[in-house]
């Protein structure tokens, strides 16, 4: 069974290996192994403290094969972006252009450098192992951080934000690079992409154009791809959507990717939320595909199981059968608490989900 959990420093070893081969490249993820060991000294701190705002804490997840011990995923929280510097994105702006000499009346698309996002809780470091079939592990390891955010509200801000991989090639060239970054860089988009430190280095301001850029001034190549994810993001794409987060005016700074926010009330893993008590079971349940999660005595770890689907009546407290091999990953037994969403919206026409599906 796989199971999330926070990464510790014995798993050093491993997540330097996913850092060294993650395709695309995670700068939340430093190559540097004593930076990566700090990042991840960094993250039990923060799991360990008791907070009561969000500030600079960073959470670092791994997916964990129970059976084997094996690491084969990551994602990490970040508690507020840009906490010491500036977190930056391109704001895409709607500038009006008119005269009235010349019955002209045009809306122009321009992109300017923004801030805005600073302060906000932001999702980041998504990877997953490519040995792994199907999308169940893809929508663990990302959406267990919602999990953890539905079980800790105050260690996170009302809004977050998460910002995927715009369009690169097979080389990893990125159009959006080639015609701006290039420009004021003149170094290659991986080489900063790794320097930026996910967007929050004073450099970005020294460097990238203060002024609007208009769109339509922008190569033909370098427009299609404004807000659009690569290919290799689209798994990630659709599991923010499911989520509940939408896009927004707002793209990458460096390759013009896709930045997503929502709300966080309005989110799956907080607003379908609910607690119930493990009941034993002999074998996993028929049912629909839940996030499973616990915190027994701070220790985070979350699941996939099947589960009864919530009760008409919301008040009538549902049980929660988990086997024996869930039962482990979670570190509960029977009579414990453990905190339940759903993996897909309760609509009608995801009612028949089972975990099946989903494997």
């Amino acid at each position: 069974m796989l199971f999330v959990r926070p990464a510790r420093l014995a798993d050093l070893d491993a997540i330097a290996h996913m850092a060294r081969t993650a395709q695309p490249v995670l700068h939340s993820l430093p190559h540097d192994r004593a930076a990566l060991e700090a990042r991840i000294a960094l993250s039990e701190d923060s799991f360990r403290a008791e907070v009561d705002f969000p500030g600079e804490e960073f959470y670092l997840f791994v997916l964990e094969d129970a059976s084997t011990g094996r690491l084969v995923g990551t994602s990490s929280l970040v508690a507020s972006a840009g906490y010491a510097e500036p977190f930056y994105a391109f704001r895409n702006d709607a500038l009006i252009h008119a005269s009235r000499e010349l019955h002209v009346n045009r809306k122009i698309h321009a992109l300017q450098m923004s801030h805005e996002l600073t302060g906000k809780s932001r999702l980041a470091g998504f990877y997953i192992d490519p040995s792994l079939r199907g999308d169940a592990a893809a929508h663990l390891i990302s959406r267990a951080r919602m999990m953890y955010v539905a079980m800790n509200r105050r260690r996170f801000t009302s809004e977050v934000f998460t910002l995927l991989l715009g369009v690169t090639d097979d080389a990893g060239v990125s159009p959006f690079w080639e015609a701006v970054g290039r420009k004021f860089f003149g170094r290659d988009f991986k080489d900063i992409e790794m320097a930026s430190g996910g967007r929050s280095r004073t450099f970005i301001a020294e460097v990238m154009p203060a002024y609007p850029i208009y769109v339509p001034l922008l190569p033909e190549a370098a427009q299609r791809v404004l807000g659009e994810p690569d290919a290799s993001a689209l798994l990630a794409y659709e599991i923010h959507l499911e989520e509940g987060f939408e896009p927004d005016r707002y793209v990458d700074i460096f390759d013009a990717g896709p930045v997503l926010t929502a709300q966080v009330d309005r989110t799956t893993s907080v607003s379908e939320n609910e607690s119930r008590m493990v009941r034993e079971a002999a074998s996993a349940a028929a049912g629909t595909s839940y996030m499973v999660a616990s915190q027994r005595e701070g220790e985070f770890r979350c699941v996939l199981a099947a589960q009864p689907p919530r009760p008409e009546h919301h008040r009538a407290r549902t049980d929660a059968p988990l086997d024996a091999a869930a039962r482990a990953a979670l570190d509960v037994q029977d009579g414990d608490l453990v905190r339940v969403a759903p993996l897909w919206r309760e609509t009608p026409e995801k009612e028949d989900q089972s975990m099946g599906d989903a494997q």
